[in-house]
């Protein structure tokens, strides 16, 4: 686009920021602190965004990689993104009192493996083999599970019986990316099984439809989003895929980089699926004193989602006692 003299455009992509697996995860760790009090741990990052732990570490959470740093008998609560079995037994093991904040949609993954693989069939799960969520969904039956991160690699893939496939994806992958592997492994084996609804959630395909509606239209693209958050790079690989070149992925405005900005006349800004909308409202007023005034927001579909909370939290709230009556 020309750069011209009147004020720049920016445009809010719509649906941003959390969704609701998100939101449920985030909540479950602040009512257990509120009920409990501290020390809750946390296996893992709750989601993947820097701004997010540090917050709550400040409320009293303590973060760590394995259950076995939880000393016996004290709460745990699991991330968004899962966990495979041989954590629960450690957890049985050592007498924790487990708060579970697995996504639901991450949860129907787990069911359909543990489903795929009770029926004798060879499992391929599509995501990025270090991830949180394809650790905890590969743990649910490993002998017969193999991960796939390109359509390249499925080639390599051997199975006992090729007519007994069936594949699975993470839930925050890139939808084209997914397509392109989900093709190569029907084209190698004819009679493949699928999840009865796809597995990458509706967050991470709005997100995506949002940046694909806009890619085209800017100069630049900016995605708030911590680098280890997966559906955030994939928004940063979208519009790269379409031509936007000037993408970036950004933890906080700080990251912004005063290059990118040259000869801009207008940016796109979202957030992914685990960024607070606080971060985007800080980038918001980096761009306006750069020039950036004219902010139109972009809606591509509304989000109504909501999950409920487990039981545990449930009992919390509901145990609570009522706050004091103004006088």
């Amino acid at each position: 686009m020309t750069q011209t003299s009147e004020s720049k455009n920016l445009l809010l992509l719509k649906p941003r920021g959390f969704c609701a697996g998100v939101v449920r995860a985030i909540d479950i760790v602040r009512i257990a602190l509120d009920a409990f009090g501290p020390p809750i741990y946390v296996r893992k990052e709750i989601v993947h965004n820097k701004y997010v732990v540090e917050e709550l570490k400040e409320k009293g959470a303590i973060f760590v990689d394995d259950v076995e740093e939880v000393p016996n008998g004290e709460r745990v609560i699991y991330s968004a993104h899962g966990v495979a079995p041989s954590v629960r037994e450690a957890s049985k093991l050592r007498l924790l009192r487990v708060i579970d904040a697995t996504c639901p949609l991450v949860t129907k993954v787990h069911v359909e493996a543990i489903r795929f693989a009770r029926d004798g069939y060879s499992l391929i799960l599509i995501g990025h083999l270090n991830h949180d969520e394809i650790v905890g969904t590969l743990g649910e039956a490993p002998a017969v599970t193999q991960v796939v991160s390109s359509a390249a690699q499925v080639k390599d893939i051997v199975v006992p019986d090729p007519n007994r496939v069936a594949y699975l994806t993470q839930t925050t992958l890139s939808l084209d990316e997914a397509t392109d592997i989900i093709e190569a492994l029907k084209e190698k084996f004819p009679n493949i099984r699928g999840p009865h609804a796809q597995d990458i959630c509706y967050a991470t395909e709005n997100r995506q439809q949002a940046v694909k509606n806009v890619a085209e239209k800017v100069d630049l693209l900016l995605v708030v989003g911590s680098p280890n958050s997966s559906n955030s790079n994939r928004l940063v690989e979208v519009a790269r895929n379409l031509g936007t070149t000037n993408s970036h992925l950004i933890d906080t405005c700080e990251d912004i980089n005063h290059d990118w900005l040259n000869g801009v006349a207008t940016v796109a800004l979202t957030a992914g699926a685990s960024a607070p909308e606080i971060l985007v409202q800080q980038a918001i007023e980096f761009l306006g004193k750069r020039g950036f005034n004219n902010v139109q927001e972009v809606e591509v579909m509304p989000e109504h989602v909501r999950f409920a909370l487990p039981a545990e939290i449930v009992a919390a709230i509901a145990a609570a006692p009522a706050p004091a009556a103004a006088e």
